[in-house]
């Protein structure tokens, strides 16, 4: 009988390396201000990059989250079963800070620190970072309440992993949620029907139906009803402090595109107990910090994907041969490649500045305030915004063999639009860069100081400046070409960064392309003379 299955030219298993070594990651820890970090982000990226961490990955996927609404005899339960890799991935995410660990770091650099680990290990399985990010985004709008900070900031910044629902005061960590949309109102939050009684004792009975709730077996949430005085942000725990379960009803899970290992469920409160955080009325304002703070993670995770794209297209290309030679030799493949390098590497870079912001406004700096108010509005919009055709791309590098799920390419693919609709879609994100312009005019002066200290290095980013000048002169129409004022501010932000300190290769061949427009509509259009084998050294990884 003849021989049918010799198997030859099949690129072997992208596993056995150290997702950290991202140079473009790795520079930019450094000059935010976590260099003393590197040690233990490598040690995170070499468990990232293992066969072990790449199990749990596929099975949690493959096993998602069910909801048991009832025991077997008939009681309400309202708990959600796991498969228990989501806890090994969870376990290892609390115990290497990814949550609120930072709040409780004195180091400068703590907030980047964490940042370049959420980016390195959300290559891994990006459902979990969900509720490790709301988590994180918990502490600043819990401080609006100094008594209920005092109380949960340690166990939300603990590194102990302590599933299960129990009183938070008797574990030794805790997992934050949040729960705003409802399915009235969507991103017009004003528009929240849930209601909030007082009670005698100073707390509240919240009834209402939430449309979305990220991560239901969380301990705590915050949420936003409609109290006497106004809109109001509210704190909810799961187990209220006589033991027993708060009145918050799981309705179902949601069957969703992407992110399936992860429970995202609709929540019918039903009079469910819960304390006042801020003031009456000031709900917004009190929930915006968190917002923001889960906006800089969609960043990041959109980053986060796009640095996985790049790297299994580069070890697919490296290993796959066609008419004679390698992949990666083939001149049109090294121009797909270079571009999607390009825009990862930019991606990365924006983020950790972002990070890097995030920390010195923790430490008081208003200018950096001012920078992170504007730039991260309209880094929210154009890094997420590009991640699913970055995914796409990155999959058909692999031909039909990325169209299978046993690449791990169709799961990249699904989850890439998620980062953009979460936490303000598009259109939301970029309008909330108009309100930001319009209401503090100072985060245009910040934007502007910050892409100027590029200024004179490439004249493709200095016309595109200039031009963005004359553009925000303009008021006439401004909603209608929002996206556009926005990416365009997204770009040049880049770029800046780029050029002030990515190598040159990688520098000018974004500001042509991006800038320039010496590029076409899809990747792999880059200009002639781009050196791409400087681009592509730094999104090579062994193993």
């Amino acid at each position: 009988m003849p021989q049918t299955h010799e198997v030859t030219n099949q690129v072997p298993p992208h596993l056995g390396y150290d997702a950290a070594a991202d140079p473009a990651l790795l520079e930019a820890v450094a000059r935010e201000g976590a260099g003393w970090a590197i040690p233990e982000i490598h040690r995170l990226g070499a468990l990232a990059g293992s066969e072990r961490a790449a199990e749990w990955g596929r099975v949690v996927n493959e096993n998602p989250p069910v909801l048991r609404s009832h025991d077997r005899y008939g009681h309400r339960i309202d708990e959600v079963e796991f498969h228990p890799y989501w806890h090994e991935l969870m376990g290892t995410a609390v115990s290497h800070g990814l949550h609120a660990a930072p709040w409780a770091d004195d180091r400068a650099g703590a907030h980047v620190a964490r940042a370049a680990k959420f980016l390195v290990w959300g290559q891994v399985e990006a459902g979990h970072s969900c509720p490790v990010s709301m988590t994180y985004a918990a502490v600043p709008a819990l401080r609006a309440t100094p008594e209920l900070a005092a109380w949960l900031e340690p166990l939300l910044a603990s590194r102990t992993y302590d599933y299960g629902l129990r009183r938070p005061d008797t574990k030794q960590g805790l997992i934050a949620g949040m729960s705003m949309t409802e399915k009235q109102g969507g991103s017009d939050v004003r528009a929240n029907t849930t209601t909030a009684v007082p009670a005698p004792d100073g707390t509240y009975r919240l009834t209402g139906h939430k449309w979305f709730t990220s991560a239901p077996m969380s301990d705590v949430f915050l949420t936003l009803a409609q109290a006497p005085g106004g809109l109001s942000c509210f704190l909810l725990p799961r187990v209220l402090p006589d033991g027993s379960r708060n009145r918050l009803l799981l309705q179902r899970l949601k069957d969703k595109l992407g992110n399936r290992s992860n429970a995202s469920a609709e929540i019918e409160y039903d009079e469910a107990f819960g304390w006042l955080v801020g003031e009456e009325g000031r709900g917004v304002a009190t929930i915006i910090e968190m917002v923001n703070m889960t906006r800089l993670d969609c960043v990041l995770g959109g980053a986060s994907g796009m640095r996985l794209g790049v790297i299994r297209a580069v070890h697919h290309a490296t290993h796959r041969r066609a008419f004679g030679k390698a992949l990666i030799d083939q001149p049109l493949m090294r121009n797909v490649l270079a571009d999607l390098a390009l825009e990862s590497e930019a991606a990365t870079a924006v983020a950790l500045r972002l990070a890097g912001a995030t920390d010195r406004v923790s430490r008081g700096s208003r200018d950096e305030a001012l920078l992170r108010r504007l730039g991260l509005a309209v880094t929210k919009y154009w890094v997420c915004k590009r991640a699913p055709g970055h995914a796409a791309e990155a999959l058909e590098c692999l031909g039909g063999n990325g169209y299978i799920e046993d690449s791990g390419m169709p799961r990249l693919y699904r989850e890439a639009p998620l980062s953009s609709i979460w936490e303000g879609s598009g259109n939301v994100a970029a309008l909330d860069s108009l309100r930001a312009m319009a209401r503090q005019p100072q985060t245009v002066e910040a934007f502007f100081e910050e892409v100027g200290r590029a200024a004179g290095a490439d004249r493709h980013l200095d016309a595109a400046v200039a031009g963005l000048h004359k553009q925000l002169a303009d008021p006439a129409e401004a909603e209608y070409r929002a996206r556009q004022l926005t990416e365009t501010m997204a770009l040049v932000f880049q770029a800046s960064l780029l050029l002030r300190h990515a190598p040159g290769a990688v520098a000018e061949a974004f500001c042509a392309s991006r800038l320039g427009g010496e590029r076409g509509g899809a990747y792999g259009t880059l200009p002639t003379g781009v050196d791409t084998a400087a681009i592509l050294e730094r999104a090579v990884t062994t193993g």
